[in-house]
């Protein structure tokens, strides 16, 4: 008894001085910039760097649209996508409270009965009958692992970091998920201004025809002029089959994004006039966007993990000591199988080290190291990448607004000559080709500057997003 208690004794001792091996994790210093531009870039006027850049409630109500607003809950409650990244998170939840919870103490009961005839002529024994009794046992075994190098704690470190990186995925999922559908929802609108466009055009191409068969009745109009109108108004109608296709895919993948089918569920008739750009958007400085944004906290996570999985590998060359103890009380009859006659029960402490592994536990500590290392450079290479996409989403932005100033003054320089085309043409004093090639330039004029108005609603949702304002 002395010597299993100087055992347990020592095994105190080396649990109160035990240390974690490998290193101690150090979460990356954010950038010291504080600007997305590089030199020359031009900036957008509506976009405001802020340290507190936070937009007053969910980041879609800034573009003033209840039905996208609707919509988008209705896509975070019902999208598979976040069914899928939830599951996920409570998966890395659960593991991580399984590797916790086997830091603890380890206990577990175990009873039975059996009936068993014994052989006594297997022990020498002749001419005893071999008798059947019955055999009634109820044990409590426990097993305390002193983790004196940290093995288990680091083990648990990393299944909450990766537990956490599932959260940074799972926001990341919320966040995408919403500006998805606010960019399907635009697509529609841009593609319904579109086709709205076309059908005005092939309109005013029909009111030309119209007017040729006019001056033909009166004689002012050569036969081929009708042959001319009508093979604008064919190229014009074949504006819309493309465009026509193109509105109902984006249709359908609006309703990809809330889980519905096409056949259980139509998609609004979103315009653009249905949303507003807002005249200042709140952007993250730098800084703070690396704490902030769901794909580089994913990454830095994973560093951390993976940081941790260094002290696994580590712990690993290095001896393991636990406590162990066992009771057993054992009975032919139930009734004396509480007696203290009835009982056994013994106490161990027990060590032990890797001897000979022909390598291979170094091996697995330079591949953590390794494996740490490409964290670390993929935190890198994703912090980069956010910062690009940004200064690229800023410098969309900048252009956008003189684009849409440019092709109103178009358009409206379009519509003039085409009106001067068509009323000198009604006189006699200009060719019917000026029509049409005014006609022609009209509409590119109004489909551009749709086109760019649609861009520059989707340049503001992508800011939103790559800058990681607030889904909730």
């Amino acid at each position: 008894m002395l010597k299993l208690t100087s055992s347990v004794a020592l095994a105190a001792m080396l649990a109160a001085s035990c240390t974690t091996a490998g290193p101690d994790f150090k979460r990356p210093e954010a950038p010291a910039v504080s600007s997305y531009a590089m030199a020359g870039d031009a900036r957008p006027a509506n976009a405001v760097l802020s340290p507190e850049a936070r937009a007053a409630g969910p980041w879609w109500t800034a573009l003033g649209s209840n039905e996208l607003d609707r919509l988008i809950r209705s896509a975070l409650a019902d999208s598979p996508d976040i069914a899928y990244a939830e599951a996920n998170l409570r998966s890395a939840l659960a593991e991580a409270g399984a590797v916790g919870g086997a830091r603890s103490l380890q206990a577990d009961v175990r009873a039975g009965a059996q009936r068993e005839r014994i052989n006594t002529q297997s022990f020498g024994f002749t001419g005893f009958p071999s008798p059947t009794i019955n055999l009634y046992e109820l044990g409590l075994s426990a097993r305390y692992d002193l983790d004196i190098f940290g093995k288990k704690r680091r083990a648990s470190e990393a299944a909450i970091a990766r537990a956490e990186a599932e959260q940074r995925r799972a926001d990341a999922a919320y966040l995408t998920l919403s500006a998805n559908v606010a960019l399907q929802a635009v697509r529609i609108a841009t593609l319904r201004a579109e086709l709205a466009s076309v059908t005005a055009t092939t309109v005013g191409d029909q009111r030309i025809i119209d007017m040729i068969a006019r001056a033909q009745q009166a004689g002012g109009a050569p036969r081929s002029a009708s042959s001319i109108g009508e093979t604008q108004l064919a190229q014009d109608l074949a504006l819309l089959p493309p465009l026509e296709r193109q509105l109902a895919e984006a249709r359908h993948q609006l309703g990809l994004l809330l889980g519905k089918s096409p056949a259980e569920w139509s998609a609004p008739d979103f315009g653009l006039t249905d949303f507003t750009a807002p005249v200042s958007i709140p952007v993250a400085i730098p800084s703070e966007l690396v704490r902030k944004r769901p794909d580089i906290l994913t990454a830095e996570a994973e560093f951390h993990a993976a940081t941790a999985d260094i002290g696994v590998a580590t712990a690993s060359l290095y001896p393991d000591i636990s406590l162990t103890a066992n009771i057993l009380q054992g009975a032919i009859k139930p009734e004396t199988l509480f007696e203290y006659g009835s009982s056994g029960w013994s106490l161990a402490a027990g060590i032990t080290g890797p001897l000979f592994h022909g390598g291979a536990l170094k091996a697995k500590e330079k591949q953590a190291i390794a494996e740490a290392d490409a964290m670390y450079a993929d935190y890198r290479r994703i912090l980069i990448r956010a910062f690009v996409q940004v200064s690229d989403i800023l410098a969309g932005l900048a252009a956008d607004d003189r684009s849409i100033a440019a092709l109103e003054r178009a358009e409206a320089a379009a519509q003039a000559n085409y009106e001067d085309s068509r009323r000198a043409f009604e006189l006699g004093a200009g060719p019917l080709l000026n029509i049409f090639d005014a006609g022609r330039q009209l509409n590119l004029a109004q489909r551009q500057k749709i086109e760019a108005q649609g861009q520059r609603l989707t340049d503001i949702i992508e800011l939103f997003a790559a800058t990681a304002a607030d889904w909730r």
